[in-house]
This record gives C-alpha cells, sequence and structure tokens, in this order.
C-alpha cells in the first residue's frame, strides 16, 4: 500500500537504483505512476507492504518499506527487482549496474564507470571532499545521514590511496 516517502519510519529499508541519466519530466511522472501501482500491488507472505517511492534529483529511484508494518522477504525483493528490470526496458535506463559511482561537483551530478571514478582519483580530478553517493545505505535514517557525503567519510575512500 502506497505511502507519502517522508511519512514512513525512520527505520523503513530502502533499495536505491542510481540511474545512468537524467529521467526527465514526463518519464518521471510515468515511472512514478507505474511504481504505486506496482507498490499498492506489492506484498509479502500475502500481507501487503506498506512501501513508498522517492526520486530525487532525477537520477536515483529509492524504494522503501516500512518494516514496523511488514518486512520485505526475498520473494518480495525478488518481485521489486523485476519491476526495476521492467523500468530499465521500457525507459532504457541503467538501474541495477553497482560498478558505477555518482558523485556531486559544483552542484551537478555525474555518474561514472567504477574505473574511471578511481582514475579521477589518482589524477586529482576528485578529492577526498568530493560529494559521493553511499547507496549502500539501508533505511530511511542513514539515508537522511549517510547518503550524500564527502568521499573521505564513505566507503569510496578506499581508493583514495
Amino acid at each position: 500500500m502506497y505511502c507519502s516517502f517522508n511519512k514512513l519510519s525512520k527505520t523503513s529499508r530502502i533499495w536505491i537504483f542510481p540511474c545512468n541519466r537524467r529521467i526527465n519530466k514526463e518519464e518521471s511522472e510515468e515511472i512514478f505512476a507505474l511504481s504505486i501501482s506496482f507498490i499498492n500491488n506489492w506484498t509479502s507472505h500475502n500481507n501487503n507492504l506498506l512501501a513508498s517511492i522517492h526520486i530525487p534529483y532525477e537520477r536515483f529511484i529509492i524504494y522503501a518499506v516500512d518494516s514496523k508494518k511488514n518486512i520485505a522477504s526475498g520473494c518480495s525483493i525478488d518481485k521489486l527487482m523485476r519491476f526495476i528490470q521492467d523500468l530499465e526496458r521500457k525507459f532504457n535506463l541503467v538501474l541495477l549496474d553497482k560498478m558505477n559511482v555518482t558523485y556531486k561537483q559544483e552542484n551537478k551530478l555525474f555518474y561514472k564507470p567504477l574505473s574511471v571514478f578511481k582514475s579521477m582519483i589518482k589524477k586529482g580530478l576528485i578529492n577526498s571532499e568530493t560529494i559521493v553517493f553511499n547507496n549502500l545505505v539501508d533505511n530511511i535514517s542513514t539515508y537522511h545521514s549517510e547518503w550524500e557525503i564527502a568521499l573521505k567519510n564513505s566507503w569510496h575512500s578506499r581508493f583514495l590511496n
């Protein structure tokens, strides 16, 4: 069952899917509508999930499930992954490739293959203060505090040396 993202509990589990390109307004509206339909039918062990979608920066698609109501099981997570694959095909997006990094410079977002990102660090084009998006955060609380973070404070910091 759909619920506004900001009304879910801070312990709600999230899945963040970075996009290889900007999602335009029409695509965003359609993705949002398709996602609400998906969420309204999304279940775990025949129980409705209280869930939401959020599309920050027109570059990420985030799904959240309020784990205080029901926990997303393996099968329900598989349903989400199939839905994401459908979105990739329908909108010609890359959402599931985890070998890319999204970072911010001068208030612009960039999406680079991990190998290019590491090379940019070595060349000094990206430094320890560069803001990176930690898409490994797994709940709304850490999303608010640890999603946009200086490279030196993220898992990406291992590439600094």
